[in-house]
């Protein structure tokens, strides 16, 4: 599958990465992990740092998959708000769920800081903009309920947007405490800290099928099996080996990159910018000053090839950009499009199969993805070390839109 095609921004900003040569390999391992993206080399991490061994299957370059199309912002908000969550979920569990998401993004700078990753992690606010008239009421209700239970944020009647940036709408939820990250260079920055740390790394596999041999695994791949206690899948958009996605859509979203812009005084904050309508725009900004815009979502699972195509959708978004920003004299200097999933309840896949013993999955399905990851390293640690975690009831497989 053809998770992304055109020309990728974050693989300009660092070099790539390679393991050093695994000559070594355990005949059991703890745990083996199938995928060395976001959701892979942060249960990694987490599961080395609770003493397991751990290995690392990957078919291309670590971090070469999604992770080099991940647009890069942290979000406590989610595609649903948490007032519809609530409704969907109950009150428990949808307050619990966000409190997750906003702990993640706090939990990502502390890792960030803490391996001393130069990942240009920055705090922003993001701004959700009302995109109709129609949708005030329902930003409005969602900045209610966000400060009904505690959620720092604010709301933006249209004179103040127009005070905070070059465009007028007619008003917007303002949320703090999010930020934006580089995933390239965090990945790479975790894979080299686990790998320092025992993580045995192995690309240029591709895991085909596993069964249970005496008690244990046996991943069957393109190479040698592999043996291990406990699997998990974090592969991310692409078909997992083992079990059946039943509450998931693969669809392909564009995106650019901007030239940099040298004065960016009249945009609040660089706040993280995305709006009510759906498929929705969303807007950042990067370290050295480009703009990345994302949208135009389609309901297809694979990146087109064609450049052309790439490059017309790329021009919509620009012309879209354009419109917030008149006054910036932008360019398109990278465009790509590439694969995203969506869970048809809003939650991502975390957890153990619901018949397959030991087998375990990450899929950070929906907007929030690298969010999705943190506390889901966090979920499937305690699971696998026998540690009860309450959340883990929140995103399990075994529900209505789950993993079968």
């Amino acid at each position: 599958m053809d998770i992304h095609n055109g020309t990728l921004y974050w693989p300009t900003t660092t070099t790539p990465f390679k393991p050093q040569s695994t000559k070594e390999r355990l005949d059991l391992y703890d745990v083996v992990i199938v995928g060395a993206g976001m959701s892979g080399s942060l249960t990694a991490l987490a599961l080395v740092e609770a003493g397991l061994s751990v290995a690392i299957l990957d078919k291309r370059d670590m971090g070469s998959g999604s992770t080099s199309a991940n647009t890069g912002l942290l979000q406590y908000s989610n595609d649903i708000m948490l007032y519809e969550l609530i409704d969907q979920i109950g009150e428990k569990e949808a307050v619990r769920f966000y409190k997750l998401c906003y702990d993640a993004v706090d939990g990502i700078e502390k890792i960030v800081k803490r391996l001393q990753i130069d990942a240009e992690f920055i705090h922003r606010p993001s701004i959700c903009y009302a995109s109709n008239e129609k949708d005030v009421d329902k930003i409005k209700t969602e900045y209610a309920t966000l400060k009904r239970y505690g959620f720092p944020c604010d709301y933006f009647e249209q004179d103040e947007i127009e005070k905070k940036f070059p465009f007028s709408k007619l008003g917007a939820l303002v949320t703090f405490n999010d930020a934006e990250i580089n995933p390239l260079k965090f990945v790479q920055g975790l894979l080299k800290e686990i790998e320092s740390l025992g993580v045995h790394l192995f690309p240029y596999v591709d895991v085909q099928d596993v069964v249970t041999e005496n008690d244990n695994l046996e991943i069957r791949t393109s190479g040698q099996s592999f043996y291990a206690q406990h699997i998990i899948y974090t592969t991310g958009y692409e078909t997992t080996p083992v079990g059946k996605r039943i509450g998931a859509d693969i669809n392909r979203s564009y995106v650019f990159v901007s030239n940099p812009i040298k004065d960016l005084s009249d945009w609040y904050k660089k706040a993280l910018i995305w709006e009510t309508k759906r498929p929705y725009l969303y807007i950042r900004t990067t370290a050295d000053g480009r703009i990345i815009v994302g949208g135009l979502d389609e309901d297809k699972p694979e990146a087109p090839f064609s450049d052309e195509l790439i490059l017309k959708r790329a021009n919509n978004l620009l012309k879209q950009t354009k419109k917030l920003f008149p006054n910036y004299d932008l360019n398109i200097d990278y465009a790509y499009a590439a694969s995203f999933g969506e869970s048809i309840d809003n939650l991502p896949f975390i957890g153990e199969h619901p018949t397959k013993n030991n087998q375990y999955y990450l899929l950070g399905y929906g907007g929030n993805g690298t969010v999705y990851s943190m506390l889901g390293s966090i979920i499937l640690r305690d699971l696998i070390t026998g540690n009860r975690n309450e959340d883990a009831e929140i995103v399990q497989l075994h529900r209505k839109y789950g993993v079968t």
